[in-house]
């Protein structure tokens, strides 16, 4: 089944250093992601708002959409969750970082490529849309996004980072009903 939760944009959060469990299996402990709160309310819309944010900070790629020359496109980037905003780095030589900065763009990630084995582990996918513009991120965040790219279609990786505020959250999860009575049964 598939949900589509639009969340709520009034809560804010609070990041530690507890870390969370990445893509492949290892607990991230340098702070990018951790867990969540929110500022008064326990709607759930805010509940949805931080769990998108928890799962987003649990991959570490992502797809950015944006508008180049009124056309829509999309652009992959590697992100980090710091204090209330989605911080993303992309390769400068590619320029879609000047097609965004002063813009309202939308930010995607998913779990799609990494299920559990035989289907049994939910699938999810969030999206943030906001404004964004381009930043100069100090020494300690360059170092929490790891060592990028040794090259991007040939060119040497060089890269440009971009604050996303996130307005709005999605969060879509595909749930897989485990009990026999969500099965098909054979009838002879």
């Amino acid at each position: 089944m598939l949900f589509s939760r639009p969340s709520d944009a009034g809560t804010t959060m609070d990041h530690g250093t507890g870390g969370a469990v990445g893509a492949s299996g290892s607990r991230d402990t340098t702070g990018t992601t951790g867990t969540t709160g929110t500022a008064a309310s326990s709607s759930s819309s805010g509940t949805d708002r931080l769990r998108a944010i928890e799962l987003l900070g649990s991959v570490r790629y992502g797809r950015l959409a944006m508008s180049m020359r009124a056309l829509p496109f999309l652009a992959v980037a590697r992100h980090l969750v710091i204090e209330d905003r989605v911080v993303l780095r992309m390769h400068r030589g590619l320029g879609f970082h000047e097609s965004c900065d002063g813009s309202v763009v939308a930010y995607g990630a998913d779990n799609f490529n990494t299920p559990a084995p035989g289907g049994t582990q939910d699938l999810w996918s969030v999206q943030f849309t906001g404004p964004v513009e381009i930043m100069d991120p100090g020494p300690g965040q360059r170092e929490r996004f790891g060592t990028g790219p040794a090259e991007v279609n040939g060119e040497h990786f060089d890269p440009v980072y971009l604050r996303l505020d996130p307005h709005l959250a999605h969060m879509h999860t595909l749930a897989f009903d485990a009990s026999p009575s969500g099965r098909t049964r054979s009838v002879t």
